[in-house]
């Protein structure tokens, strides 16, 4: 028997999860067996949820929500030694997971257009002891994303996380780190560093253009920024989205990854768009972990 879990965040996309509800269930009954429905009211509900649901040995979970929640279902799944098939029906400001599984933005076209035949491996990151399935991002940047508040995102959107993010670069402010990548030492000085599973970055979905996500990579890459204009510089060049090493911008593909930021400066992640882990942190590739559902 098939059974399916669907775990909804009611507060997602300005709360319009409970306009498509009865769509999703009525959508995953016409493919599954038994479907069970679970409503979110907490952080950590849906990682939960889902961690039961692999335990119970549930065929497949799904969730309706961001990519906040997403991510959370992604951690109750991937530490699990039996994962379920996992699925997902996009509401939140970016949903860049379902960009790169050309999964639709639009939450009716989403739940109609599911096919339960279209499964695909995914990679998963691991970052200290968490999980995440798109990109973590350090620095000036990730700094005022995460600053950006539940309101703020859901009145502009992903360009409150553009103003935010300026008027951090703005500060001219860049950090010395040390990287351990694949075993080998250097240090660097840079505002940004992005580590991403999948070619959409930030609602961007051509940034970085060769990642997939099964390709089993890590794909790094940091701004030569030492100062505001040398960050302006770096604008055209991720734009155009980031195939190899520019002048502006160093990019490799790595398995491992250790990053700590030196002179005792504090400085946070930004994992799948939501605040992280405190520096220093290591980060890993698991390939193929987790089987998707994709557009």
């Amino acid at each position: 028997m098939k059974n399916v879990l669907l775990i909804i965040n009611p507060s997602s996309g300005g709360e319009k999860a409970k306009e498509y509800e009865h769509l999703a269930k009525e959508k995953l009954e016409s493919l599954f067996d038994n479907v069970e429905v679970k409503r979110t009211a907490k952080a950590g509900d849906a990682e939960e949820f889902a961690k039961s649901a692999a335990q119970e040995n549930y065929h497949s979970v799904f969730t309706m929500g961001g990519d906040g929640t997403v991510n959370e279902v992604i951690n109750g799944l991937a530490g699990e030694q039996k994962r379920p098939n996992f699925g997902f029906f996009p509401l939140g400001t970016v949903n860049d997971l379902a960009r790169a599984l050309n999964i639709s933005l639009d939450p009716k076209e989403a739940i109609n257009s599911l096919d339960s035949t279209k499964q695909r491996p995914m990679d998963i990151g691991k970052i200290n002891d968490r999980y995440f399935s798109n990109v973590v991002a350090i620095g000036a940047i990730p700094e005022g994303i995460n600053q950006v508040d539940t309101e703020e995102k859901t009145k502009f959107g992903k360009l409150a996380y553009f103003i935010s993010g300026a008027k951090q670069l703005s500060a001219n402010k860049s950090y010395q780190f040390n990287l351990t990548i694949d075993g080998e030492e250097q240090t660097i000085k840079s505002s940004t560093l992005l580590i991403g599973l999948t070619n959409s970055i930030g609602g961007f979905d051509s940034l970085l253009p060769n990642a997939k996500i099964d390709d089993g990579k890590l794909h790094f890459l940091f701004l030569k920024d030492q100062n505001f204009l040398d960050t302006v510089k770096t604008v055209p060049d991720l734009l155009k989205g980031i195939k190899e090493p520019t002048k502006n911008v160093a990019y490799l593909t790595v398995k491992t990854l250790k990053i700590e930021v030196l002179n005792q400066v504090e400085l946070a992640t930004n994992v799948d768009g939501d605040p992280g882990a405190e520096l220093p942190v290591e980060i890993r590739v698991l390939p193929a972990h987790l089987t998707v559902y994709a557009g």
